[in-house]
């Protein structure tokens, strides 16, 4: 069972170049990041859009500038899912963007602005979000917990979106992990049919 700041130890071990803290951190925030990307892209039709290349390819920028050492600010669980947030949600605007532009029948490539790189995301690192990006995140997230029966459900899935373990949040409220881990399953199904809706 990882120890408490077991990310944050991932985390300093994959800014000094190891594959395997990655590998770990990736295993931690892949789900997550496909249902972020999933709520992002709601509303284009299926097959437009897949949430899973999303979250990888946010992922693979998310460990291009830490081998890089671009984000120096980035040193714990929070840091890290802000950052995360950020990468994917860019990753999936851009791509509904893109899709969007293809369903009007696209644009010549000299009309085309010029593609942006990860850099810019040291611009967002540093600062806070723009208030429309965080009340839009802020919304949906309340939307989400608002889809559950009941506080302590809300609890679970809001530690699992904090990056906690399911043995961690089965400590923390002084339970079994298989009833974290039931009502994970719950939260799934709920959001789930939210994002059928």
């Amino acid at each position: 069972m990882p120890s408490k700041g077991s990310v944050t130890r991932w985390l300093g071990q994959a800014q000094a170049g190891d594959a395997e803290a990655a590998q770990r951190l990736w295993q931690r925030y892949f789900s997550r990041l496909v249902g972020l990307a999933r709520v992002k892209l709601r509303g284009l039709p299926p097959g437009m859009a897949d949430e899973e290349d999303v979250a990888l390819s946010a992922f693979d920028s998310f460990y291009r500038g830490v081998e890089q050492g671009r984000f120096p600010r980035l040193n714990d669980r929070d840091n890290l899912w802000s950052l995360l947030v950020v990468i994917t949600a860019r990753k999936a605007g851009k791509l509904k963007r893109d899709q969007g532009r293809q369903k009007r029948g696209g644009i010549r490539d000299e009309q085309a602005s010029p593609p942006k790189d990860d850099l810019e995301l040291e611009e967002v690192i540093g600062r806070e979000p723009s208030p429309d990006f965080a009340a839009q995140v802020a919304e949906e997230c309340q939307s989400l917990l608002d889809a559950l029966p009941d506080d302590e459900t809300r609890t679970i899935a809001l530690c699992k979106m904090e990056g906690y373990t399911t043995e961690e949040i089965a400590k923390k409220l002084d339970c079994a992990p298989r009833t974290v881990e039931r009502k994970l399953r719950l939260i799934r199904g709920r959001w789930e049919k939210e994002n059928q809706s």
